[in-house]
């Protein structure tokens, strides 16, 4: 049994307020708010999805602008290699399909830095097509509710987009629905460390609960390292005072920003690598042009 005819009808009733899921968002602001979304909370996407998108309105928009300044503008978000595959995105987007966001899985997994879960997210939920969309909110809950499991183990794309499609009504505007409201209740009800399952539409279909919620005996998904003290702190760092300048900045300014030499010195060979920072022929550094 489907558990999404239920799970609809409590999103319906009960959907958080998010601009992407207003009506008429446009199908670049999906792309944004997506790939914002991959690794950063909510809160924290809307109000910089705003600033994206008052900047930025439209692929050309962002593609007319340097990657560095989508690197200045990504700020805390995260993981800021996100920022320069959206600009090389809005570049590919604007020279490739005329500006204008693809609608077809292949066409957008052929973009820079978009993988299927954000191709089928911007295809799902921009363009209403039938697609399964699995996060790890989809995930814990398909493992909780339909598998009987505690938690979803390791992800197998090919497994957990076969499991979200047997949920899936064939109806697209439905499908759509029941995406974003599985979704939604793996979000907000299903959650990892504290489950309402008191409040939880499906508490009557839910297998983790008829088995009497049994701890998971499963090979666990990895382990994020702790951000205090890790390369990623660094790199942040090291990101926020070339953000901080107009102009480039000095290998001494560098080095006031963490003492650990060897640590530093990989931290900042790293972001050269990626494509986030830039050596002057003076030797400074800079962000992308």
């Amino acid at each position: 049994m489907s558990i999404a005819p239920a799970v609809t009808d409590w999103y319906r009733d009960n959907a958080r307020v998010l601009p992407w899921r207003e009506e008429g968002f446009p199908a670049w602001g999906t792309l944004v708010s997506e790939v914002m979304l991959q690794q950063t909370p909510v809160v924290r996407v809307i109000p910089r999805l705003a600033q994206w998108l008052e900047r930025w309105p439209t692929p050309s928009a962002l593609a007319a602008s340097s990657a560095g300044d989508a690197v200045r503008a990504w700020d805390r978000l995260g993981y800021p290699r996100r920022a320069l595959n959206l600009h090389a995105a809005a570049v590919a987007i604007t020279e490739r399909h005329g500006g204008v966001v693809p609608e077809d899985v292949p066409t957008l997994l052929a973009l820079p830095g978009v993988g299927e879960y954000t191709a089928r997210a911007v295809a799902a939920f921009a363009y209403g097509h039938r697609h399964p969309v699995v996060d790890i909110n989809v995930r814990r809950v398909l493992a909780r509710a339909v598998a009987g499991q505690g938690e979803p183990g390791p992800a197998s794309n090919r497994r957990d987009l076969a499991a979200m499609d047997a949920q899936l009504p064939e109806d697209e505007p439905l499908a759509r629905e029941a995406n974003a409201a599985i979704m939604e209740l793996g979000a907000v009800i299903c959650t990892a460390r504290a489950p309402r399952c008191g409040e939880c539409p499906i508490a009557a279909q839910c297998g983790w609960r008829a088995a009497g919620y049994p701890e998971f005996e499963g090979v666990r998904a990895p382990v994020q390292k702790k951000f205090a003290g890790s390369d990623r702190q660094v790199r942040g760092m090291i990101l926020a005072e070339l953000r901080a300048s107009d102009i480039p900045v000095t290998a001494i300014e560098v080095r006031m920003v963490w003492a650990d030499v060897a640590q530093r010195e990989r931290a900042l060979s790293g972001l050269v690598a990626d494509g986030l920072v830039r050596v002057t022929t003076s030797g400074d550094y800079e962000l992308p042009h």
